[in-house]
């Protein structure tokens, strides 16, 4: 069974300390909510174990299976089995979601055996149509230029599509439900749902219960200041529905140091 671990991190972006000296562990079969208001530093998170340039890690290991990430590529890390599902999609015009998932795969087959010749067009285009039947996509959408003109929903829907072609051993989801109504909502869910399994652990970025009605953590963590703060099981998160974050700024607000 896998493992992601994340040890004392330290993150800076544009000089300003945003993660400030964050633990959590996630083992294969988990799923994980991460829950705080906005600013605490839950997107500095996600991009910071991507490997994204303009967040700074300053202190602390990423570890996966024991081996500190944090020195390889964005694309090493995710040969290695980190998916991360963005808050807002870029949309690539000219590039068809199949052409964009084949070379993505081929990637991955050649990064983890120098002498693969990747998926053959063949056994492509049924494991496609599989993880499409899954999560119920008309086939038409791979012939579709990546994101360009898709709705918030069917943006959001292609990339559950790349989490089920990639088959990681860890999930980022970046506040997947922002800007969605209930039903894209619950469609986006359902398809995580599906893929979630012992091979999988999972990680649910959110400001909101909503989505957790749909997918179901074993565990809730709270991040308030760059730090989690309070962790728990699915009480948690209802908690927070029902009083809001006051609560949590109220016992953890960092006190103002005098001046003079």
């Amino acid at each position: 069974m896998s493992r992601l671990e994340i040890k004392n991190l330290h993150v800076n972006v544009a000089g300003k300390e945003i993660i400030k000296g964050l633990d959590l562990t996630i083992n294969q079969g988990e799923i994980h909510a991460l829950m705080g208001p906005n600013g605490t530093g839950k997107s500095s998170l996600s991009n910071a174990i991507m490997g994204h340039p303009n967040y700074e890690v300053t202190e602390g290991q990423v570890l996966l299976d024991g081996e500190d990430i944090l020195e390889l590529s964005v694309s090493e890390r995710s040969h290695r089995g980190i998916f991360l599902a963005f808050q807002y999609p870029v949309a690539i015009p000219g590039v068809t979601l199949a052409n964009f998932l084949r070379v993505a795969i081929n990637s991955k087959m050649k990064a983890l055996d120098s002498e693969s010749k990747g998926i053959s067009l063949l056994n492509f285009r049924k494991k496609m149509k599989s993880k499409m039947d899954m999560l119920q996509m008309d086939y038409s959408f791979g012939g579709r230029y990546l994101n360009e003109g898709f709705s918030g929903g069917e943006k959001k829907r292609a990339e559950i599509l790349q989490l089920a072609m990639l088959e990681p051993k860890f999930a980022i989801l970046d506040e997947t439900d922002s800007g969605l109504d209930i039903d894209a909502i619950r469609i986006v869910a359902e398809g995580v749902n599906s893929l979630a399994g012992d091979d999988l652990g999972v990680l649910v970025i959110t400001h909101y219960q909503r989505m957790l009605n749909y997918i179901k953590p074993q565990f809730v963590h709270i991040l308030f200041d760059g730090r989690i703060v309070e962790t728990g099981g699915p009480e948690l998160a209802l908690k927070l529905e029902e009083h809001g974050y006051d609560w949590i700024r109220d016992e953890f607000e960092p006190e103002e140091t005098p001046v003079g």
